[in-house]
């Protein structure tokens, strides 16, 4: 993934299959959104294969693409673990739309250019957000934090996966580091049909 067009465009198909098929098998409709998680990371690398096919630069494609990345995963990811979680387990990190966080990262790709650059086999993205690297790592602490402290210890392996891809992507591709994370954090949503059949995704026994 994120390695070309075609291999985005072949991943993004996959984890969009996986969405539907997690979806159909979902038994309590408050797993909805955990269980549909792997539908926007699909998108993304569908998205992303739009904008290899570009050359990059100011595209809508690299703008829908920091769109899902930045403010849409932020609020989808902790609100869907907090209502996926058992009473008494909710989430301590819950993402709150009205935070400043969260409406710069809601603002910034609405309001100012976000550009792509074609980086041999990575794509390098370049947004404005303010308050550089604070923002993106309160986002990485919304997004995985939510996931590592909910309670459910299938959402936390969940988790784990794409923690352990963030400090490879960081240490191997700095500048291209949400590119290549959110490949990875796409291949990990490949672990949510196995939530779904887990006894935490299943109705309570009456």
């Amino acid at each position: 993934m994120c390695w070309s067009a075609t291999a985005d465009l072949a991943a993004g198909t996959v984890v969009c299959a996986v969405a539907v098929v997690c979806v159909a098998r979902v038994r309590r409709p408050r797993d909805l959104p955990v269980a549909a998680l792997p539908l926007p990371l699909g998108a993304h690398q569908l998205v992303e294969a739009a904008v290899w096919r570009t050359g990059g630069g100011c595209s809508p494609g690299a703008t829908a693409w920091a769109v899902i990345a930045m403010p849409l995963l932020a609020v989808w990811v902790p609100a869907g673990v907090l209502l996926a979680a058992r009473p008494g387990s909710a989430p301590p990190v819950v993402a709150d739309g009205r935070r400043p966080g969260h409406r710069a990262l809601s603002y910034c790709p609405a309001t100012r250019p976000v550009t792509a650059e074609i980086r041999g086999h990575t794509i390098g993205y370049g947004v404005n957000v303010p308050w550089m690297p604070l923002i993106p790592t309160g986002h990485l602490f919304a997004t995985l934090g939510a996931l590592l402290l909910g309670g459910d210890r299938r959402l936390r392996t969940l988790g784990v996966v794409p923690a352990a891809g963030a400090m490879a992507c960081s240490a191997l591709w700095r500048l291209e580091f949400a590119s290549t994370w959110c490949a990875f954090a796409a291949a990990a949503s490949l672990l949510v049909p196995g939530w779904v059949r887990s006894p935490q995704a299943a109705p309570p026994v009456t």
